[in-house]
């Protein structure tokens, strides 16, 4: 899916990030893929923020209708579907680590790992590689 003027309010790129991960749910499945290794419907049902099983319906299917995730048949499970990213999906890497980087800096409560922090101070090129072939 892609964005066009009779559905978006502008052609402002910033506008069409809005458009696709702006509310407060969207890039919380999108981390959870990336960094937390959920796959399952159920597995984002059990993350901390407690999502609502028809908001978590909804955003999966928006994600995929923007070519973001995936979804396959769980060859274990035939009931279940497993849910990835798409290539797309995985060029968000560098600006979720970066979100992650900055919340750190600007969030005293934050449970963001240091050694997380070290990497991304020290060695972030290493970083975006480590975390991008755990994504493959």
């Amino acid at each position: 899916m892609t964005h066009s003027s009779e559905n978006c309010r502008s052609n402002c790129p910033i506008n069409f990030v809005l458009e696709t991960f702006g509310d407060k749910w969207t890039l919380l499945i999108v981390r959870d893929l990336m960094f937390k290794g959920k796959r399952h419907y159920g597995d984002f049902l059990a993350s901390d923020e407690k999502i609502a099983t028809n908001i978590l319906a909804d955003r999966l299917k928006r994600l995929e209708a923007h070519g973001i995730i995936g979804k396959t048949p769980d060859p274990e499970h035939k009931s279940k579907q497993l849910y990835s990213l798409t290539e797309k999906g995985r060029d968000l890497l560098p600006i979720m680590v970066e979100i992650t980087a900055w919340s750190a800096r600007h969030d005293s409560h934050t449970n963001t790992p240091p050694e997380f922090l070290d990497a991304f101070e020290h060695d972030r090129e290493s970083l975006l590689k480590r975390f991008a072939a755990a994504l493959e």
